[in-house]
C-alpha cells in the first residue's frame, strides 16, 4: 500500500448539521506509521459549533504518532474475524487483502453511536487527472421512481454528475443522477467545494460511473457506491482553508 491521506470528519448534529473536516491522518508506508494533526476545520467548527478536542487527542497543536493505527480509526474497521467481513469488503469493491487505512478510504468508517466519518484526500495526478470513489449520501431523500432506478443500476453504467446551487439542506451540492435523469443521490458534503472547482476548471472533462449498488438489508450510506473522474489543470485539492493542518 503506498502512502495515503484520510481526514476525519465531524458533523454538528446539534445546530447547524453541517460537515467540518477537523484531523488529518497520514499513513505512510515505509516504515508503516500513522500520524494525526488537526486541521484548521477543527477552529472553524468550534468557533461554528463548540467542537472540543477529542479525548485521544488533547491538543490542537501537536503532531501524533504512532506505529499502529490509532484506536479512534480502528474502531471504525470491523473486525476481520467476523463472520460477515468478506461479504464487508465486497461491499466496498476491497479485496480480501485490503488494509484497515483502505477499509476506512472507502467505508467511511460511520458509527451510528458519534458522529465522525472518514474520507480520503483527493489526489492530483502529475497530468492534473484525479479519481475518487465514495457512497452516494442521501439516496433515502429522492423519489420513489429514483429509489427504485437505483436497484436497476448496473456495475460500469455512466452517471451523469450536476451541479445544484439550491439544494434546501446545503445550498450548494452535487448531484448524482443516472442518464435518464433520476436523481440517485449527491456527493458527500466534503467533496462539494473541490469537485465545484474540478467542474468550473475544465467543464466537460469529468464523469461518473456504478461501482457497485448494494442491495438490502445494506444500510443506505452504503447502497450505491461510484467512482468519479475529472482533472484540475492547475489545482491543488484538499490542500488549503479548512483541511490545513494546525501545524506543519
Amino acid at each position: 500500500m503506498s502512502d495515503k491521506t484520510l481526514f476525519l470528519a465531524w458533523q454538528d448534529k446539534r445546530l447547524t448539521r453541517a460537515w467540518f473536516p477537523v484531523g488529518r491522518l497520514d499513513v505512510l508506508n515505509t516504515p508503516r506509521s500513522y500520524r494525526f494533526r488537526y486541521t484548521r476545520g477543527a477552529e472553524t467548527a468550534q468557533k461554528k459549533a463548540g467542537f472540543e478536542p477529542l479525548l485521544d487527542f488533547p491538543a490542537w497543536k501537536q503532531v501524533y504518532s504512532s506505529s499502529e493505527l490509532f484506536p479512534l480509526f480502528q474502531n471504525r474497521v470491523i473486525s476481520s474475524g467476523r463472520r460477515d467481513f468478506s461479504e464487508y469488503l465486497r461491499m466496498l469493491d476491497l479485496p480480501k487483502t485490503a488494509e484497515p487505512a483502505e477499509i476506512l478510504e472507502v467505508g467511511g468508517g460511520f458509527r451510528a453511536t458519534d458522529n465522525f466519518e472518514v474520507f480520503p484526500k483527493l489526489e492530483r495526478r502529475a497530468d492534473g487527472s484525479f479519481r475518487c470513489r465514495f457512497f452516494v449520501h442521501g439516496s433515502r431523500y429522492v423519489n420513489p421512481a429514483s429509489f427504485q432506478r437505483i436497484d436497476n443500476l448496473h456495475t460500469g453504467e455512466a452517471l451523469y454528475v450536476t451541479i445544484e446551487l439550491t439544494n434546501p439542506a446545503t445550498g450548494l451540492a452535487v448531484q448524482i443522477q443516472t442518464q435518464d435523469y433520476h436523481v440517485v443521490g449527491w456527493a458527500p458534503r466534503y467533496l462539494v467545494g473541490d469537485l465545484v472547482q474540478a467542474m468550473a476548471h475544465a467543464p466537460g472533462s469529468y464523469s461518473a460511473k456504478v461501482v457497485r449498488v448494494n442491495p438490502s438489508p445494506a444500510p443506505s450510506k452504503q447502497r450505491l457506491l461510484v467512482e468519479l473522474s475529472g482533472s484540475w489543470p492547475e489545482y491543488e485539492p484538499m490542500a488549503k482553508g479548512d483541511f490545513e493542518p494546525l501545524v506543519q
